[in-house]
């Protein structure tokens, strides 16, 4: 449920960081080809293989990051307004892309042991719990996190023991999700901190030529903030605000990268992921694909809601400036220009049906009454108190009472069915006090102190949005008087005094002219160029996947005669829900019809006749059903 008011209608955001020459790459004498201008927010790149002088190629993005730029100045430009916007409701996402040992792991995690190399990951639960410690006291949250990685084209939940497939569903109400993640709900940064360096160790890494740790998955940190407060009509109204932080793959190279067996492998599903999404953004773009094919991959399924859907989205481009890589980082460049056209329409999440903050406030609601009726039970059940001349004269007799009471519980009779039902009355209250206080633990008050250790991040986090700030003024304002003398030389210019200087102005735009041609003709060149390396990327592919193809296909001949295979296409159809082909009646085969005897029956006293399925099949020929009953009086 959400208001249209709420709707708001943006472009992708998209970023680009350039990470400086690494030691390997000043070792082999590499030189950089990239150059940053923030001012405009562009990026040159310059082609090394051409040795005369020639336009360096320039991209355009919403913000650019030189090689010396601070992990803080990129969390307040990139991440803090998406988690302002999730704990007022939105869907977020926030994921880095780019070329394999380019920084993008830095980027989202960084080093938490020095809070300013901490990365945009670490910096959100700052953020987040910081604007829990201001809000009102009025307002209450609950906040939960997941962990998992897509690897292989298989979903393994970074935060559970069992390292199994899981499944990907949809719902109308929820969207998509997957189906049996594990699920915290978290009281402050620690916490959360924990919970991903706990998924950080079981995420599948390994060293390859061009990176010593490289992510051989997609990585998926998602936090859920639910946040209850009074509306103008007295109701209770529960907003929910999903951020998703990926850490993508990166795509490789086998060439560079040197990968070879279950390495190779992995780089093949990588790259399939990834080119998948490519085709998704460009889908998206292109006004006239009736078709976009999330399907195609996991990872496009999952960011679904994130590209085109209701999120606010951005997308943050590693690329490496060497030249070395030169055409890893165009291919880079490209992709994140096509994903600045894609438009997604966000809104506020309001009274969700799958909001866990009601839930837990019915709950609580629900315990302190059973509660309040166990205490009556309880005193109802207590006897009234009672003063004797004993107990009044208790001082002056202490020790001989104490003998007494001792000598007493020694011969006590056992306690009465009334002391019992006490003790029963006694313990029920104690359990509904323990799971009250446990559920209200999980649900967090505006305004409480949950910073403790993480109060220092948040500090640096504010004072580098403030200098950011002041950055920004002076930039605008120093680009907007390059602009004003810019235009007054072009005014000065059309002013010419005689023909020679009108021709010498023509001249220069010609030349001008000439060399956008040229530059727009180099750029078709590289972009034919860089087609055909995707084309003999996706042909080595096709090849690996058809070897395997036919492994599988004669396996499957020599094992299952052809009638049967007949009958197994007949009876098979393709589930979307979990991306699997299923076989119609399964359930009537192999050890499911076993027999099942009763208790205290043999085989010999005892038959169960064959059932009778031919009206469950299109096709039941009567010699199989034949054999069938054949081989059910055989098993007796």
């Amino acid at each position: 449920m959400y208001s249209l008011q709420a709707e708001e209608v943006e472009n992708v955001r998209v970023v680009t960081r350039v990470r400086p020459l690494s030691t390997q790459e000043l070792e082999k004498k590499c030189r950089s080809v990239v150059n940053v201008d923030s001012q405009n927010n562009a990026i040159f790149v310059s082609n090394p293989s051409i040795t005369q002088r020639s336009i360096p190629k320039c991209f355009n993005f919403d913000v650019v990051f030189p090689p010396d730029s601070k992990q803080m100045d990129v969390y307040n430009e990139i991440a803090r307004p998406i988690v302002d916007k999730v704990l007022a409701g939105y869907n977020g996402t926030i994921l880095a892309y780019g070329q394999t040992g380019t920084g993008k792991t830095f980027t989202m995690e960084g080093f938490n042991a020095e809070p300013e190399l901490r990365g945009i990951i670490p910096n959100s639960f700052a953020h987040i719990f910081g604007h829990i410690a201001k809000a009102r006291d009025d307002t209450k949250f609950l906040v939960r996190v997941s962990y998992f990685e897509i690897y292989n084209e298989e979903i393994h939940d970074l935060l559970s023991k069992k390292s199994q497939n899981l499944e990907i569903k949809e719902r109308p109400d929820v969207g998509v999700y997957v189906k049996d993640l594990s699920t915290f709900i978290v009281n402050n940064a620690e916490d959360m901190e924990r919970i991903m360096t706990t998924g950080n160790r079981r995420r599948i890494s390994a060293a390859t030529a061009m990176n010593v740790s490289s992510s051989r998955s997609h990585a998926i940190f998602s936090i859920t903030v639910e946040t209850s407060k009074l509306g103008v009509d007295g109701k209770q109204r529960v907003k929910v605000g999903k951020l998703h932080l990926v850490d993508l793959a990166g795509s490789e190279r086998q060439s560079k990268t040197e990968a070879v067996g279950q390495r190779l492998k992995e780089a093949t599903k990588i790259n399939l992921s990834l080119s998948t999404l490519g085709n998704v953004i460009s889908a998206l773009v292109d006004g006239k694909s009736t078709h976009i094919p999330y399907r195609n991959s996991k990872l496009t399924r999952i960011l679904q809601e994130s590209l085109g859907g209701n999120a606010k989205t951005v997308m943050c481009a590693a690329i490496g400036p060497a030249d070395y890589n030169y055409d890893e980082t165009i291919s880079t460049l490209r992709y994140a220009s096509r994903a600045k056209n894609i438009r997604n329409k966000a809104h506020i999440n309001e009274d969700p049906k799958d909001a866990l903050l009601r839930q837990f406030q019915k709950e609580i609601e629900a315990l302190k009454k059973q509660l309040e009726e166990s205490k009556e039970e309880e005193e109802a059940l207590r006897p009234p108190p009672t003063i004797t001349p004993e107990i009044l004269s208790r001082d002056k007799m202490s020790k001989s009472i104490d003998e007494e009471t001792e000598e007493e519980d020694m011969k006590s009779p056992e306690p009465s069915a009334h002391d019992l039902e006490l003790l029963k009355a006694q313990s029920e209250t104690e359990e509904l006090k323990k799971k009250l206080e446990n559920l209200e633990k999980k649900i967090i008050v505006g305004g409480e102190n949950l910073l403790e250790k993480v109060e220092t991040q948040e500090h640096l986090l504010e004072q580098a949005a403030k200098e950011l700030e002041e950055r920004k003024a002076r930039e605008e304002h120093l680009t907007k008087q390059i602009k004003q003398r810019e235009s007054e030389k072009l005014d000065a210019e059309e002013k010419y005094s005689n023909l020679n200087e009108e021709a010498m102005g023509y001249t220069r735009k010609i030349k001008k002219a000439l060399a956008t041609l040229t530059t727009l003709k180099e750029e078709l060149k590289d972009i034919c160029h860089e087609n055909q390396r995707e084309q003999e990327g996706l042909l080595e592919n096709i090849r690996q996947l058809t070897k395997e193809l036919g492994y599988l296909e004669a396996i499957e001949k020599f094992y299952i005669p052809d009638d049967h295979r007949e009958l197994i296409e007949q009876q098979a159809h393709w589930n979307e829900d979990i991306d699997e082909w299923e076989l119609k009646c399964v359930a009537y085969t192999g050890n499911n019809m076993r027999k099942t005897l009763p208790q205290g029956s043999t085989p010999s006293n005892f038959e169960i006749p064959p059932p009778d399925l031919s009206f469950v099949y299109k096709l039941y020929p009567s010699t199989r059903l034949h054999v069938g009953r054949v081989r059910t009086k055989s098993a007796k």
